[in-house]
């Protein structure tokens, strides 16, 4: 069956980086745009970056700058690597191809706190 399951997160000081990875599994991958989603408490699920099969990278203005996504299609797996991250980063991190076409993984938590 469809299974997304993301890592990866944990507790980091403001300024630190992360790296999730996401590994999809029951699904083609290769072919798909895949993405990265957060939702933070209280607050509805956002976009937060997403990259092509051919490599096109597209990132939430608040994103820009601070993150980086990649994929590697023999391992199924989609990264976000995450630097100087603020406080408000503090989410629930999921992927999914756009517009949440797949189901929803458990998700993995960053919390961002001093």
């Amino acid at each position: 069956q469809v299974q997304l399951v993301e890592s990866g997160g944990g507790l980091v000081q403001p300024g630190g980086s992360l790296r999730l990875s996401c590994v999809a599994s029951g699904v083609l991958f290769r072919p798909y745009t895949m993405a990265w989603y957060r939702q933070a408490p209280g607050k509805q699920r956002e976009f937060v970056a997403s990259i092509s099969s051919t490599g096109y990278t597209n990132l939430a203005d608040s994103a820009k700058s601070r993150f980086t996504i990649s994929r590697d299609d023999v391992r199924n797996t989609v990264y976000l690597q995450m630097n100087s991250l603020k406080p408000e980063d503090t989410a629930v991190y999921y992927c999914n191809r756009p517009y949440g076409m797949l189901p929803w993984g458990q998700g993995t938590q960053v919390t961002v706190s001093s």
